[in-house]
């Protein structure tokens, strides 16, 4: 699944992704964001994630930023199925953050979710020690539903995470056509 917004492009991740991949990804400020995410992260993990065969009940992209003379991998944005819920997760590399990039892309798998995947809900988690998730997540119309204690991974620990959703009708659909 591809997808091009004013700066950025959405596209599947290829092996040949991963050294930028890892690049961007490999800080832990951004592993302990993540519930799933080892740390320390190695190119092995990257081409590992890369070489797994997609799902027809997931989108996962690499989000490239086109401020330069060739895209730039900046970050990652999927729609996961957890528990029964198709769920939407980010993130951003350090340098590519308060661009506006999450909630640019954020949008474009809105549209996704709710016209190639034909969903009417999608759910979100952020850990409640990142609080910017949580702005971006409002600015897509995701609303608080509670809080549960989530495992990271990198943190070798569960955390305080804060649960959301976004649930598409006529309205939200109003709404996507406006964010387009």
């Amino acid at each position: 699944m591809f997808a091009r917004t004013p700066r950025l492009t959405l596209r599947p991740g290829w092996l040949e992704d991963a050294p930028a991949l890892t690049q961007a990804i490999a800080h832990y400020d951004v592993a302990c964001m993540l519930s799933r995410l080892p740390w320390p992260y190695a190119q092995a993990d990257a081409e590992a994630w890369l070489s797994r065969p997609p799902s027809a009940e997931e989108v996962n992209c690499l989000i490239l930023a086109h401020g330069g003379d060739y895209p730039t991998l900046v970050g990652g944005i999927s729609i996961i199925l957890r528990d029964g819920e198709h769920e939407i997760g980010y993130w951003l590399t350090p340098s590519a953050r308060g661009r506006g990039f999450a909630t640019e892309a954020g949008h474009a798998m809105l549209g996704i979710a709710r016209y190639a995947m034909g969903l009417d809900r999608l759910s979100a988690k952020h850990f409640v020690d990142n609080p910017a998730s949580g702005r971006v997540l409002a600015k897509l119309g995701f609303r608080p539903t509670g809080e549960t204690l989530l495992h990271s991974v990198a943190r070798g620990a569960e955390a305080p995470c804060a649960t959301l959703e976004r649930t598409f009708g006529p309205g939200a659909d109003a709404a996507l056509q406006l964010a387009a």
